[in-house]
């Protein structure tokens, strides 16, 4: 785990006006939130804007950021609120598109999948995004950025009960579907 201490440091001198130290918590940040958003947004072509929002509302809420608590926890809800607002306006984007297409010719959108070379198993990948958004979320925060299950709970606003019903309501899912009991090391069988 990245010291938290280090992340402090950095944010104090962002907001002195060091814009170094923003580019260096950036360097230090920007894995974890893009694979955040790569899995949970549905159209590729859009994660980078999304990441780039992120990080502005990162920029502009540093002075709220509690140096009491961890840092990482702290970023990563701060992307899944950007995500959220995302999503809703992209469904809002897709109702209207959809009453376009009713009244005039069809239109084309390209839902294209990158393929992550960091995961092995491209069958469950496919699996994982099949999920609901919900089960999606926690399924990526624990075991992708293997957050503990608190952290999940914290990064999500939700309690821990809900966070684990729902890694277990997503594992018996991708059980359902294949049996991928190896693929989570172990952890599958006894939700930690």
């Amino acid at each position: 785990m990245k010291s938290e201490i280090d992340y402090v440091h950095f944010i104090q001198l962002t907001l002195s006006g060091n814009k170094e130290a923003y580019s260096e918590l950036y360097d230090k940040t920007i894995q974890e939130v893009y694979k955040t958003a790569h899995f949970l947004i549905d159209d590729k072509t859009d994660v980078d804007d999304v990441v780039q929002e992120i990080y502005i509302q990162l920029y502009e809420s540093l002075h709220k950021y509690d140096t009491e608590k961890p840092f990482r926890p702290w970023l990563i809800g701060l992307a899944i609120k950007q995500i959220h607002s995302y999503r809703r306006k992209r469904w809002m984007r897709l109702r209207i598109i959809k009453k376009a297409e009713e009244q005039r010719k069809p239109v084309q959108i390209d839902f294209s999948n990158d393929v992550l070379s960091k995961i092995s198993n491209q069958k469950l990948i496919e699996l994982i995004h099949k999920l609901p958004y919900k089960l999606k979320q926690v399924i990526i925060l624990r075991y992708l950025h293997d957050y503990s299950q608190e952290e999940v709970a914290q990064i999500l606003h939700i309690p821990i009960g809900t966070v684990k019903s729902r890694i277990h309501s997503a594992l018996k899912k991708l059980r359902q579907k294949e049996q991928v009991e190896e693929i989570f090391l172990g952890e599958v069988g006894n939700v930690k």
